[in-house]
């Protein structure tokens, strides 16, 4: 489904002499200044009725229209799969994610993810970039994310997620006995040999990772994750660096690690946890059509709910 966008405005006579990118930009502050730009380009943008190019210079008084129909991207298909909406209104959808599904299409799993069922649940999810997906959760870690469901709430979100302002909180159940929090502040980028991990390295981007100890078992430790930054795998990654691998990790956590003199029921838990035990446990940010601090909590889904349960039976 497409949808227009139709917008009037008066660029003010104080942005005389100022680009006509910028003046754009100045009333328009809803959209991104690209997204502003590849609508000039394409011919979207009229100044009393004529074109005008970004490097233009404005005398201030000019009308400015925006008519735009957004063109559904991509050839995603919407499919039926079922949702766990924590939140939802005109500006905004909170997702549940389940461990086992999968974010956005990619290499071996063209459909059955949550980009798909987006497109189902609202069809004119299809005019914003990946059905309006700001953020992402890797396939295995479980909770919360934010799902913008228009153009101006896209922009604010991501905005938001740049700027660092969006809180969010992780469980991270990992094979080590922790004995206080910290921060790991070690640069992540992609490995040099295997292009589908990531790894610390030196010439990697920023990224900041705050935990602390919620709980301690036999072996293992629960802790309360917090992201400075959004790097791909970035708990995963910072865990592994400190010798604290996140249980049941399939790329960086290494083998079962079992406490002396585990029980059977606490061996097989611990074997037959096949997916990091990572869950998106709060979400914080500022909603972007009322400006007020919003927030979201997420229960443990059951496997990791019950994992704890039998460490907890095994001290």
């Amino acid at each position: 489904m497409s949808e227009r966008i139709e917008h009037t405005a008066i660029i003010p006579i104080a942005q005389a002499g100022q680009r006509f990118d910028r003046a754009l930009a100045t009333i328009f502050p809803q959209y991104s200044r690209s997204r502003l730009q590849a609508w000039l380009k394409s011919g979207a943008i009229t100044v009393d009725t004529t074109v005008l190019r970004a490097k233009d210079l404005v005398c201030g008084g000019e009308q400015v229209r925006l008519s735009v129909l957004l063109e559904e991207e991509g050839a995603v298909a919407a499919e039926p799969i079922a949702l766990r909406i924590v939140y939802e209104d005109d500006s905004l959808l909170v997702i549940d994610k389940p461990p086992s599904l999968i974010v956005h299409p990619g290499a071996g799993h063209a459909g059955g993810t949550l980009q798909n069922a987006l497109l189902h649940y609202d069809p004119r999810l299809a005019g914003l970039p990946r059905a309006g997906i700001v953020h992402r959760l890797d396939k295995g870690t479980s909770g919360l994310m934010v799902v913008a469901r228009n153009l101006t709430a896209h922009k604010l979100l991501v905005e938001q997620l740049q700027a660092r302002s969006v809180k969010r909180d992780y469980l991270a159940l990992v094979s080590a006995v922790v004995t206080s929090g910290g921060r790991a502040t070690a640069a992540i980028g992609r490995h040099r040999r295997d292009r589908t991990r990531m790894a610390v390295r030196q010439d990697g981007r920023a990224a900041v990772t705050h935990f602390r100890v919620v709980e301690r078992f036999a072996a293992h430790t629960l802790l309360r994750c917090s992201l400075e930054t959004g790097r791909t795998h970035q708990i995963r990654v910072h865990m592994a660096w400190l010798r604290q691998p996140v249980v049941g990790d399939p790329v960086y956590g290494g083998r079962t690690r079992l406490p002396k003199g585990a029980s059977e029921e606490l061996k097989t838990a611990l074997s037959g946890f096949r997916r990091q035990a990572l869950h998106a446990l709060e979400l914080r940010l500022v909603h972007p059509a009322t400006e007020q601090a919003v927030g979201w909590h997420s229960p443990l889904p059951a496997d990791y709910a019950y994992l704890l349960e039998v460490l907890r039976g095994c001290r």
